[in-house]
């Protein structure tokens, strides 16, 4: 007899009730203008402290904006974002493909975490900046190194959040799979897996932070492309303007992907948000 599982929202009435209703759910215009008035409240604030101060230390957010639009005119962003958005993208991907499937083992099998769940903790305490001699030792100072320190830097949120996830499923949903004679696999692909994307994507919104950190670090110490080429290079010829345009910059990419990932995650789990009452 072939066996398939429900959905959430299938095995759960009220739980399909609240999907229909959380599917028009979202932000007033209330909670924007909350946002936007202090967005500008802090730009003021900036704008009137840096006006007063060296202008070597700090500048207002007028000049960075004149900063951020010449380097586009000249093509010094365009540049950058291509030297360092190749290795962000290939690390990134590299530990999604890496870090759930291990995550996954991890959780689900006990003798998966005794072997390897220690070495887990002991890479994400690890301080990863000491490890980038030792990475510029073995894979040089262009693309790959930049790859493998993103990588390096995000795969053990995914794991860790993705192990815990798994950790949290409910057994009763792990034991009605047992009862219908569900296989190990069935059981992690079909009943573990679907409760473990809210975890998995929480694990990917970590990782952006950290993998954004990675592609700095690895373009501070290695050949200097990139955005953080640009931050190395205005911080040593005292331009603040153009030192502040590539933060700016990388904070917009990693808050843009960061509300993607949350998108995403409203697209293929709305379950958790209809339950949670986000």
């Amino acid at each position: 007899m072939t066996m398939t599982l429900p959905s959430p929202a299938v095995a759960n009435p009220k739980l399909a009730l609240a999907l229909k209703k959380a599917s028009g759910k979202g932000k007033s215009w209330k909670d924007y203008s909350v946002t936007l008035g202090t967005i500008v409240l802090l730009l003021v604030v900036w704008e009137v402290l840096a006006r007063q101060a060296n202008p070597i230390l700090i500048a207002p957010p007028s000049k960075v904006l004149q900063a951020l639009v010449a380097m586009i005119s000249d093509g010094t962003l365009g540049k950058a974002l291509a030297a360092s958005s190749q290795p962000f993208v290939v690390g990134f991907l590299a530990a999604i493909v890496i870090g759930v499937p291990l995550g996954l083992l991890i959780g689900r099998f006990r003798y998966v975490e005794a072997a390897l769940g220690w070495l887990v903790i002991v890479g994400y305490a690890m301080p990863m900046i000491a490890l980038v001699p030792v990475f510029m030792l073995w894979f040089g100072l262009g693309f790959l190194v930049k790859a493998v320190m993103v990588a390096t830097m995000t795969v053990f949120a995914i794991i860790i959040n993705t192990w815990n996830g798994v950790q949290n499923v409910p057994r009763s949903l792990i034991e009605v799979g047992k009862a219908f004679n569900a296989s190990p696999q069935r059981v992690l692909t079909q009943i573990v897996l679907p409760s473990v994307i809210p975890s998995i994507m929480t694990g990917l919104r970590i990782g952006i932070g950290k993998a954004v950190i990675g592609i700095v670090i690895a373009e501070f110490f290695t050949a200097l492309t990139g955005l953080g080429g640009i931050i190395v290079e205005a911080g040593g010829t005292f331009q603040p303007d153009r030192m502040f345009a590539a933060v700016l910059v990388l904070s917009i990419i990693a808050t843009g992907l960061t509300w993607l990932v949350g998108r995403l995650e409203r697209r293929i789990a709305p379950w958790n948000h209809a339950t949670t009452g986000d």
